[in-house]
């Protein structure tokens, strides 16, 4: 198996904690870990484990254009819509861990197929890697589903500055994937921010309004999602299972991270990095030559 060569773009809590994730793959080798601020946490960490990095941001890969295969953007929405303006002319391929609804939207237990033909490729958000598995299900044993809302709670320390930046975009991209993935006519992300002391977990809930429930088909078919997503997210649990009260589904999700560059409460870094590291993985293995 021959890795196909990465560079992460960010150097914040996603891009370090991807990087750590890249470390163990049979099938990816990151060559390049891109900031902008070489005494940044996230830099030390990579130059701790021997990784080549730059501070030029976007221009790494413009002064040497063919040092990688994919590239993972885990800056913000708006520093990703004009990297993709370079990225797209270069013919990288581009996984988007920022809420800049610039691809085609992702979730490899649903439609990893689809993606990976793709050149650019949305990880949507936390909430709706651990969300919209279960509103795909919802949508696809329930026809006119009035309404979904997602509500997620994250450790406030697992969220950094690019993830507080962008709290609009990830509410609307969000809130666009549980739509297309469930058919829903509405939908409504919600994300918190919790200060507790110790941290807590990542958590989802899912409500979906809707008439005649099949919940004894969707208990048996979230199992078997769960089944699947834990293939690549292994702490992620399912918390509450499918119950219907006051004319709404209800489900609850929990994620456990691996505690790979933050302690196992963030969660919310292991189920996108994850989701994106299977996806590079399947491009990887798709794509020998």
């Amino acid at each position: 198996m021959i890795k196909k060569r990465v560079a992460i773009i960010g150097s914040g809590n996603i891009g370090t904690d991807l990087l750590i994730k890249i470390q163990r793959s049979s099938y990816l080798e990151c060559v390049l870990f891109i900031g902008r601020n070489l005494s940044s946490p996230g830099m030390a960490k990579a130059i701790s484990l021997g990784i080549k990095v730059s501070d030029e941001s976007i221009q790494a890969i413009i002064k040497d254009p063919d040092c990688c295969d994919i590239v993972f953007d885990a800056t913000s929405a708006k520093d990703a819509i004009h990297h993709w303006e370079i990225l797209e002319k270069l013919g990288k391929i581009v996984i988007d861990m920022t809420p800049a609804k610039l691809g085609g939207l992702c979730i490899p237990a649903v439609n990893m197929a689809e993606s990976i033909i793709l050149k650019n490729i949305n990880m949507i958000t936390c909430g709706g890697q651990a969300s919209i598995p279960i509103a795909y299900l919802i949508g696809k044993l329930h026809k006119d589903i009035e309404y979904i809302e997602v509500v997620s709670s994250i450790a406030s320390k697992s969220a950094g500055p690019a993830t507080r930046l962008n709290l609009d975009e990830y509410i609307e991209t969000t809130e666009l994937g549980v739509k297309l993935f469930s058919n829903a006519k509405n939908a409504k992300a919600i994300l918190n921010l919790n200060p507790a002391e110790p941290c807590i977990d990542m958590q989802t809930t899912i409500f979906a309004k809707l008439d005649n429930p099949k919940i004894d088909e969707l208990k048996i078919e979230v199992d078997k999602m769960i089944t699947s997503i834990k293939k690549y997210v292994p702490g992620y649990q399912l918390l509450v299972e499918p119950i219907y009260e006051n004319g709404k589904i209800v489900v609850m999700i929990k994620v456990q991270g691996l505690g790979d560059y933050l302690p196992k409460y963030a969660g919310n870094l292991d189920i996108i990095n994850c989701a994106a590291v299977a996806v590079a993985e399947q491009f990887a293995i798709n794509n020998q030559s």
